[in-house]
């Protein structure tokens, strides 16, 4: 079937951009609002995001999510790697542990959050960044893997028989052949799983502790008390990171040496 001949499908194409991408648009055009209002208009400012970086709450939440980012995502992409290197080989129930580190791509993010709340409250660790952490490296596990895995998968294995063929034993031949060519996969990796961690709300509204708020968890408890230029101005940032750490692990995706 010819989609072209479809009638309308120009028109629903563009209404299904619209309904995604117009919010998003007046939010970012409203954090330059000087209104205190942030539903009506009277003039350009920057005002908001000079409030914004000088508020200290702000300041400990995005300081605390950039500690459990780069915690999550270093401890995910290292497992990753591990898991990606033992999928190369074949053994039994190969199928079994893949599924299961994809798992968190599947299952209600709402689940995993009650699931690991009760577990945290039953082992006794006390709520904040030392329960928040496993929980979100075991939540970025397979936006690690999946780079990983594809860049092994379209590796040349001869390289690496090359270099033992030359007298190099498994850990050098891992450290100076095979992790060199993995690079680009383990940093595109590393940045969706800083990504993942930094936008998690669920996971760290259910395990955060006192002094342990989450830039996204700072949104979600100050938008309660109305949607103000200030909550556009960190929502917009937030988006432009994302933004251009995906930019950055795609291009990492893309790199052939």
């Amino acid at each position: 079937m010819n989609l072209r001949r479809m009638p309308f499908t120009r028109e629903i194409g563009w209404l299904v951009l619209a309904f995604l991408y117009l919010p998003v648009f007046i939010l970012v055009l409203y954090s330059f609002n000087g209104n205190r209002t942030a539903t009506v208009w009277t003039e350009f400012s920057v005002k908001w995001y000079a409030r914004t970086f000088h508020n200290p709450s702000i300041q400990v939440a995005a300081w605390n999510s950039i500690i459990l980012a780069i915690t999550a995502s270093f401890g995910s992409t290292v497992l990753a790697l591990l898991a990606a290197m033992a999928a190369r080989h074949f053994f039994k129930g190969r199928s079994a542990v893949e599924a299961t580190l994809n798992a968190p791509l599947i299952l209600p993010e709402i689940v995993i959050a009650v699931a690991t709340l009760i577990l945290v409250v039953s082992v006794g660790v006390e709520l904040g960044l030392m329960s928040m952490i496993p929980a979100h490296v075991a939540f970025c596990i397979p936006f690690a893997y999946l780079p990983i895995r594809a860049r092994i998968q379209g590796m040349d294995a001869g390289m690496e028989e090359a270099a033992m063929d030359l007298y190099c034993n498994r850990f050098s031949t891992f450290r100076r052949v095979t992790l060199p060519l993995l690079w680009p996969g383990v940093l595109a990796g590393f940045t969706l799983a800083f990504v993942t961690s930094l936008d998690l709300f669920l996971v760290s509204f259910f395990l955060a502790g006192p002094g342990s708020t989450t830039l996204p968890v700072y949104i979600y408890s100050a938008i309660k008390a109305g949607i103000s230029p200030e909550i556009n101005a960190i929502s917009t940032i937030m988006l432009v990171v994302s933004i251009a750490l995906v930019m950055v692990s795609f291009a990492f995706g893309r790199m052939r040496r």
